[in-house]
């Protein structure tokens, strides 16, 4: 088996072993160079590569190619062209030039834009980007060439996901490469990892089709709590079942021919929820990745009588689904992140370790905006992911060794020396030692940070384009005080990271952050707690984040106006959705059954009453109040929520939503099971 997967690892991407064997020798080194150090493409051999790129696709069986992109509604988007082109009557050739391979044309009126665009002015373009690789989509009857691209308006605003992220990434490298050269080191490669944990779950394609809100939203709006569900803690990392392992198995494969690193597989906290981890990979690549990784989940699943579940809490009371994304950075092929073998290196570390936490102090109002969302909303805060305030966990050593940098005194007992960067009396720096803080949002895990508080919905793109972009300007910021500060360089750097810590060290926690104590001690310290999705967007309307993306070109004005535009509209436009779903099954399907439930009890109480029989009467009676009460309820909250939905305002829609379900929740556990009109959670959780 293991033979196999090797052999077949990446057969449907158009890699560097497919490029130099469809590519002319030279036109495969430019474009392997364009790929590999993010060199300038020479559009000239665009021809040359489309000659190739087709040769290979066809081969595959491809009919169609397609400039896959990741407009801003948080999934991917393609418009399919076949190869075929006629050549006189009766007569066709398959034909991709380098004009269809570099850009192409794509009606952008109906994508979210944020008032970039109007409605009426359609046209948007996509654009190739050659840093990451084409691939092979394979369907029952064919197959598509898939050129990744960033997609733009007519004006040259961005429309996407990627473009931001492409910017950002180019921001964070000018500003490493600047430092390292401070440490007097040459010139090299900068490159940003990223591996994103994706977690999921799995029901029956039968309960699915029978839940309305499922079908329309992703989660259920309705399900009364079962009596087990994930107390004992059985499920996380259990015996995988056969039929979703020969689930997950066909994933991986599907996973492993489009080059996708997926290492790890097993079952999550939550009955019915999993999780799949792919290795770490360039940063723009993981992120194609991970779009690539849903669908693919999706996909699978339906071809096996399943539905993937991707909403961070399609069921009340369990675990909602995260997408932790581990980032890291590396400079020559050394990672940043982790300490080295001499006291330079440690320095360099250090330096890294404190501009990542002056960012993330400044500026953890504009990363918590890239985890908002609808369904995040439910997630964020509760005991299974971080809170919403954005709090940094170094574990023990590590936040010792930056208290001995505050300080400037040795941790030891006996013999307290000065601290010093940079030179030999720095102690070792701890290489793993750190423990898990799984309540915390941006944890330090030994070589990398750990970002839990994206949603398993949601597009890498946003989270790590605007990390990238706080941690460029924190490290350039290091680098004007450096070049500011004159004498030692070891003395300076020493007292300038003494500063930043001191500064900004009440964004280091390493407690309970789901304890209710955190909340009022983060209150303290200053710390912003944005609990909802609107709160989170506020700050792109803060001038300075606007001047922060300006400045370094990964968002302009009129962008970070757009996306404000599209989160408030998207968020507003879900919650309206869910309550308009969420009035039509109460109505519609709870409703008639429990007035049809009331109605036969009180017939069985009139008929026992008229044959004298008494036995029972308590009972019934008893079960009839209540259904009566619920139906009255029922009715109440129903007329309530349809008066939200009128007015439109989410927090209220939230609120009569909330109420309604208390309600409908109640009568599932009263009516007759087989009457009951949905899948009840006991099943949908432990029947797939």
């Amino acid at each position: 088996m293991l033979d196999t997967t090797l052999k077949t690892y990446g057969e449907d991407v158009f890699s560097e072993r497919e490029i130099r064997e469809f590519l002319p020798k030279e036109t495969a080194a430019k474009l392997i160079a364009t790929m590999k150090d993010s060199r300038p493409l020479d559009a000239s051999i665009a021809d040359a590569v489309a000659h190739g790129m087709k040769e290979w696709a066809l081969e595959k069986g491809a009919t169609h190619f397609t400039h896959w992109f990741q407009p801003l509604t948080g999934g991917t988007a393609e418009k399919h062209d076949a190869f075929l082109e006629p050549a006189g009557v009766a007569l066709a050739v398959n034909k991709f030039s380098g004009k269809n391979l570099i850009g192409g044309e794509a009606d952008a009126s109906s994508f979210p834009s944020g008032g970039l665009r109007s409605t009426f002015e359609a046209r948007g373009y996509t654009a190739w980007d050659p840093t990451s690789p084409a691939f092979i989509k394979r369907h029952e009857n064919g197959a598509t060439l898939c050129i990744p691209t960033v997609f733009c308006a007519y004006t040259g605003d961005a429309l996407d996901m990627k473009t931001p992220l492409l910017r950002s990434i180019q921001a964070v490298t000018h500003a490493t490469e600047r430092l390292m050269e401070k440490f007097g080191k040459p010139k090299s490669h900068v490159t940003i990892t990223l591996g994103a944990e994706q977690e999921y779950f799995l029901i029956d394609r039968d309960f699915y089709m029978r839940r309305p809100d499922l079908l329309q939203t992703g989660r259920t709006v309705f399900g009364a709590a079962p009596a087990k569900h994930q107390q004992l803690d059985d499920h996380y990392f259990g015996a995988i079942r056969p039929r979703i392992l020969k689930f997950m198995t066909e994933v991986e494969d599907r996973l492993w021919r489009l080059g996708i690193p997926a290492k790890t597989r097993h079952n999550e906290v939550a009955p019915a929820q999993f999780e799949l981890a792919p290795m770490f990979e360039d940063i723009n690549l993981a992120v194609d990745h991970n779009m690539l990784i849903m669908e693919v989940l999706r996909q699978t699943a339906e071809a096996n009588g399943l539905v993937c579940l991707l909403h961070e809490k399609p069921f009340e009371g369990v675990n909602g689904s995260g997408k932790h994304c581990n980032w890291s950075i590396a400079y020559g092929g050394k990672n940043l992140l982790s300490p080295g073998d001499n006291p330079r290196d440690n320095a360099i570390f250090l330096t890294f370790l404190s501009a990542i936490i002056r960012a993330i102090d400044l500026h953890a109002d504009i990363l918590r905006f890239s985890t908002a969302g609808a369904g995040n909303d439910h997630r964020l805060g509760a005991n299974e992911a971080p809170p919403a305030i954005i709090s940094i966990f170094l574990g023990d050593e590590l936040s010792a060794v930056m208290k001995e940098i505050e300080t400037g005194k040795s941790g030891q007992k006996a013999g307290r020396t000065a601290m010093k960067v940079g030179v030999d009396a720095l102690p070792p720096i701890p290489r793993d030692t750190t423990d898990r803080n799984r309540t915390s949002p941006f944890a330090f895990t030994g070589n990398k940070f750990e970002f839990r508080a994206p949603g398993s919905s949601q597009n890498c793109a946003a989270s790590q384009m605007i990390l990238n972009t706080i941690v460029a300007e924190s490290v350039d910021a290091i680098c004007d005080k450096l070049d500011a500060l004159g004498g030692d360089f070891n003395e300076e750097l020493q007292k300038l990271l003494q500063r930043l810590i001191r500064k900004h060290k009440r964004v280091l926690f390493s407690g309970d952050g789901y304890g209710d104590a955190w909340p009022k001690e983060a209150a303290k310290r200053g710390l912003p707690n944005l609990k909802s999705t609107m709160e989170a967007i506020a700050p792109l309307d803060n001038p300075v984040n606007r001047a922060l993306f300006a400045k370094y070109g990964v968002l302009s004005d009129s962008e970070m106006t757009s996306r404000r535009e599209i989160a408030m509209e998207d968020y507003s436009s879900r919650i309206l959705i869910e309550g308009k779903v969420a009035l039509e099954i109460a109505r519609s399907m709870v409703r008639p059954v429990v007035a049809d439930e009331f109605s036969r009890l009180a017939t069985a109480i009139g008929q026992a009453k008229k044959d004298g029989i008494k036995v029972g009467l308590r009972g019934l009676g008893a079960l009839s109040q209540k259904l009566g009460a619920g139906l009255d309820d029922l009715h109440v909250k129903c007329e309530r929520l349809e008066k939200a939905i009128t007015k439109g305002e989410a927090v209220h829609i939230i609120a009569a939503m909330k109420n309604l379900r208390n309600t409908v929740d109640r009568l599932e556990l009263l009516v007759d099971d087989k009457r009951w009109p949905l899948p009840k959670y006991r099943q949908m959780l432990f029947i797939y």
